[in-house]
C-alpha cells in the first residue's frame, strides 16, 4: 500500500552502493549534502569482482577520510607483464614501487566486498546521509523543481516515494536511471567472453609470482591476477565454438586451469563466464538524472581501470553538485561533467581494447606501438594519465586539465589533509595576496613555497607563478603573471567552499 505522508526529501539520491555510489555518498557527506543511497541488495557480494585501483583512487579515499581504514586490506602490485605462446616477455609493464606524485602507490590489489565494508561504513559518519538497502527503484519522474523516486521496499513489498533535486545512477552496466535518460551506446567494438576464475589457494605457490600475467598464447589467451591473501584469479578466453555454461563446469575448469594449478593446490571460489565490453552512454545527463561509474561506461579489464574511472566520476561531480545545491552555481556546471569525463575515460578504454589486442595475437603491432621500444628487451609500456576533457579548464593555460600532484608539508601532513575537498590556490610567494580581498571573502585555502619545498619547485618548473587545483585535485588554471592572478580567483570566487568536517 502506497505510505500516503508527504515524501522525504533529499539534495541528491544515489542508486546502487557498489565502490562507485558509495564513494560518491562519503563525498557528499563531506560537502553537508542530505543524500539517499538506495541499493537492491541486503549485503555486499561476497564473491571477487574489481581487484585494482590506482594512486588517484586512493588519493580520493584519502579525501574520504578512508585511506588508512584500506590500507590494511590492499597489498601493492609489481606490475604486468605479457607474455607470447612459449614464456618469452613481448611487453613489460612494471609499476614503480615509489610514491607517485599523487602521494600514494601507483597499483594496488584488493578484494572488492573488503572496499565495499570500508567505504559503507563510512557513511556512518554523516547523518545526513541515509543507506536503504533491499530497495528497487522502479521509476523516476523529473520536474523542474526536482526528481520524484518510487520504489519498493523488497522486505516487505511497500511502495514508497521520496524527492531529490538530483539522481545519480550509479546502479552498474543494466542501469535503471540510464533507460530513464533515454540513453543510447558508443560502442568501441570489443566484445569477448571470458571465463574468470578466482581461486582460494590450499598452500603456498609463490612460483605463481606477484607480477599479473598476460599469457597471449593464440590458441586460448588468458589472464593470472594475484589477490590479497590467498586469492588467485585467471581469466581465460571462451572460443566462439564453446557453451558459456559447459565451460564453466568444475571438471572443464579444472582442466583449464592444469597448467598453472590442481584441486591439491586451491579450491574454486567462482567460476563464471563475462562478456567484456568496451561501450561508452552517449548521454550522461538529462535534467536532475545523471550517470556514474558502469552505468556511463564499460571498459575490457586489460588495463584495471574500470572502477577508477567510476572514482573519478565521483569525485568530479561531487563537488560540481555541491556548488549548485548551495546555489553557488548554476545548474549549467554539469554540463562540464560528461565533457571533462567522457574524453578522459575514453582514452583509457581504448588503450584497454589495444592491450586487448596484444592478448589475443590479433593486433600485437599495434598494441606494442602504445610502448615503448627498447633494444633486447622487451616493450616496455609508461601509461599516463590523460588530460580532462574541455570544460571549466581554459586550454590555453599550462597544465590545465591535469592532475596536480600531493605535496608534503614542512609539518609532515599532507597537501590533500590541509585542503580538504576544496579548492586551492597553490602560490610561490603569498605577498602579493594580501591586497587580494576576494580571496579573503572566498575562503579560498593557499598553499605557498613556505608550506612545502615541493611547491615553489613545482610551479617554476611548469613556468608558472600560481596554479588553482579544483576539489578533485585536477588543475584549473595557472597564471604566468599577476594579471592571470587575478584571473584564476575571479573564476573561482563564487565556487568555493570549505566542507564541514566529517
Amino acid at each position: 500500500m502506497q505510505n500516503k505522508s508527504a515524501p522525504e526529501e533529499f539534495d541528491v539520491a544515489i542508486v546502487g552502493r557498489g565502490p562507485v555510489g558509495a564513494t560518491l555518498a562519503n563525498l557528499l557527506g563531506l560537502c553537508g549534502i542530505r543524500t539517499l543511497v538506495l541499493e537492491r541488495e541486503g549485503q555486499t557480494y561476497h564473491l571477487p569482482r574489481a581487484v585494482h585501483f590506482d594512486d588517484e583512487c586512493m588519493r580520493v579515499f584519502q579525501t574520504i577520510g578512508l585511506a588508512d581504514a584500506i590500507l590494511p586490506h590492499v597489498i601493492l602490485s609489481p606490475g604486468m607483464r605479457f607474455l607470447d605462446a612459449g614464456g618469452k616477455m613481448l611487453l613489460d609493464w612494471s609499476r614503480p614501487q615509489n610514491l607517485t606524485p599523487m602521494g600514494w602507490h601507483l597499483s594496488y590489489r584488493f578484494h572488492q566486498p573488503d572496499l565495499e565494508d570500508v567505504l559503507i561504513g563510512g557513511l556512518a559518519r554523516f547523518p545526513h546521509v541515509i543507506l536503504h538497502g533491499r530497495c528497487d527503484v522502479f521509476a523516476l519522474d523529473q520536474d523542474e523543481h526536482g526528481v520524484r523516486v518510487r520504489y519498493e521496499d523488497l522486505t516487505n513489498g511497500q511502495l514508497t516515494e521520496v524527492r531529490a533535486r538530483y539522481v545519480i545512477g550509479c546502479d552498474g552496466a543494466r542501469s535503471l536511471v540510464r533507460r530513464f535518460i533515454g540513453s543510447g551506446m558508443d560502442d568501441l567494438g570489443f566484445h569477448e567472453r571470458w571465463l574468470v576464475i578466482d581461486v582460494l589457494l590450499k598452500r603456498a605457490r609463490d612460483d605463481l609470482g606477484d607480477y599479473s600475467l598476460q599469457h597471449c598464447d593464440p590458441r586460448r589467451p588468458a589472464t593470472y591476477v594475484r589477490g590479497t591473501g590467498t586469492r588467485r584469479r585467471w581469466e581465460i578466453t571462451v572460443l566462439a565454438d564453446e557453451d558459456s555454461h559447459e565451460i564453466a563446469q568444475p571438471a572443464k575448469v579444472w582442466e583449464l586451469l592444469s597448467r598453472w594449478v590442481t584441486p591439491d593446490d586451491a579450491e574454486i571460489e567462482r567460476a563464471a563466464v563475462y562478456t567484456f565490453h568496451s561501450v561508452i552512454a552517449k548521454q550522461w545527463r538529462h535534467g536532475r538524472l545523471l550517470l556514474a561509474g558502469d552505468s556511463a561506461h564499460q571498459t575490457p579489464p586489460f588495463l584495471g581501470q574500470g572502477m577508477c574511472a567510476g572514482v573519478r566520476d565521483a569525485a568530479n561531480l561531487a563537488w560540481k553538485l555541491d556548488a549548485i545545491i548551495r546555489g553557488a552555481a548554476t545548474a549549467d556546471l554539469l554540463d562540464t561533467y560528461q565533457s571533462e569525463r567522457l574524453p578522459h575515460v575514453r582514452e583509457f578504454i581504448e588503450l584497454a581494447i589495444r592491450l586487448g589486442g596484444v592478448i589475443n595475437t590479433k593486433a600485437i603491432e599495434a598494441g606494442l606501438a602504445a610502448g615503448e621500444a627498447r633494444e633486447n628487451a622487451p616493450v616496455k609500456l609508461e601509461v599516463r594519465k590523460p588530460l580532462l576533457g574541455p570544460g571549466l579548464a581554459p586550454r590555453d593555460m599550462p597544465l590545465a586539465g591535469d592532475l596536480a600532484p600531493q605535496f608534503e608539508l614542512r609539518d609532515g601532513s599532507r597537501s590533500d589533509d590541509r585542503v580538504g575537498y576544496g579548492h586551492a590556490l597553490l602560490v610561490a610567494d603569498t605577498s602579493a595576496l594580501s591586497s587580494r580581498p576576494a580571496l579573503v571573502q572566498a575562503g579560498l585555502k593557499i598553499l605557498a613555497s613556505d608550506d612545502a619545498d615541493g611547491i615553489g619547485e613545482w610551479l617554476s618548473r611548469h613556468g608558472i607563478i600560481a596554479a588553482l587545483v579544483r576539489p578533485d585535485r585536477y588543475v584549473r588554471g595557472a597564471a604566468r603573471n599577476e594579471i592571470e592572478v587575478d584571473q584564476l580567483i575571479g573564476a573561482i570566487t563564487p565556487l568555493t567552499h570549505v566542507p564541514s568536517a566529517a
